[in-house]
């Protein structure tokens, strides 16, 4: 803690004030694009990762970066966050991130490795498609790319839960709202993201921005849903 404390001391005598204009704009309100939705894994830290500044970035973390399937059964924070991000903050993107070497992934793998955490147990339950598609696919590899693939198999399953969510489903349709999927590795800093159409992985090298949205499908006959809503 006194590492810490230090920190914060340095953050209020050194850094806020060259910083005290952002700081005032954003006291009373905030304006975020994007929703990144990531692993509560401490050697992740977004910010830095993709050089934003505060208020730019509305984040969820939690173990796996997992988001439920909308339902009265599964609903909880991250439910609640999602919808609000989405309907009172209008985020323009969403983006689920796991990442290399994971442990809530290692714990999907090897549930014994569970067994002094019965609470751990079924939220990892949300992995359980991705889970059951290496078990079934890629019973032979060694496990560490087993692990790779779990990982981002895991990110699919995580946007295809996304798309369960009604407040998501309406704006992706009328194409107000998008969504990719990102896989971390913290060795080397390099980030894949999920391309829909290819139905893979991608490097993100500043030239390309592949996302896993589907295309836009509300009717003609409704141009209204075509206009931005104002919240």
């Amino acid at each position: 803690m006194k590492k810490i404390i230090e920190g914060l001391a340095r953050f209020q005598k050194d850094v806020f004030p060259t910083r005290k204009d952002l700081f005032s704009s954003l006291a009373s309100e905030q304006n975020p694009r994007v929703l990144f939705i990531t692993c509560g894994d401490s050697r992740i830290v977004p910010e830095m990762m993709m050089q934003t500044n505060p208020g730019e970035l509305f984040i969820i973390r939690n173990a796996g970066n997992m988001v439920p399937p909308d339902s009265e059964a599964c609903s909880g924070g991250v439910t609640a966050t999602i919808e609000y991000a989405v309907v009172a903050l209008n985020v323009q993107d969403i983006i689920i991130c796991g990442h290399s070497n994971c442990g809530a992934m290692k714990g999907v793998l090897d549930p014994d490795s569970l067994s002094e955490m019965p609470r751990v147990v079924p939220w990892l339950r949300h992995a359980e498609s991705a889970a059951r598609l290496v078990r079934e696919n890629y019973p032979d590899l060694p496990e560490a790319e087993r692990l790779e693939i779990l990982t981002k198999e895991n990110i699919i399953a995580q946007l295809n839960h996304l798309k369960t969510h009604a407040s998501v489903v309406a704006r992706v349709a009328r194409g107000a709202l998008n969504l990719y999927g990102w896989y971390y590795d913290i060795r080397t800093g390099a980030v894949q993201a999920f391309d829909g159409a290819l139905g893979d992985f991608v490097t993100l090298d500043g030239t390309c921005n592949p996302n896993a949205t589907p295309a836009p499908r509300v009717l003609l006959s409704s141009p209204k849903a075509l206009e931005p809503q104002l919240v």
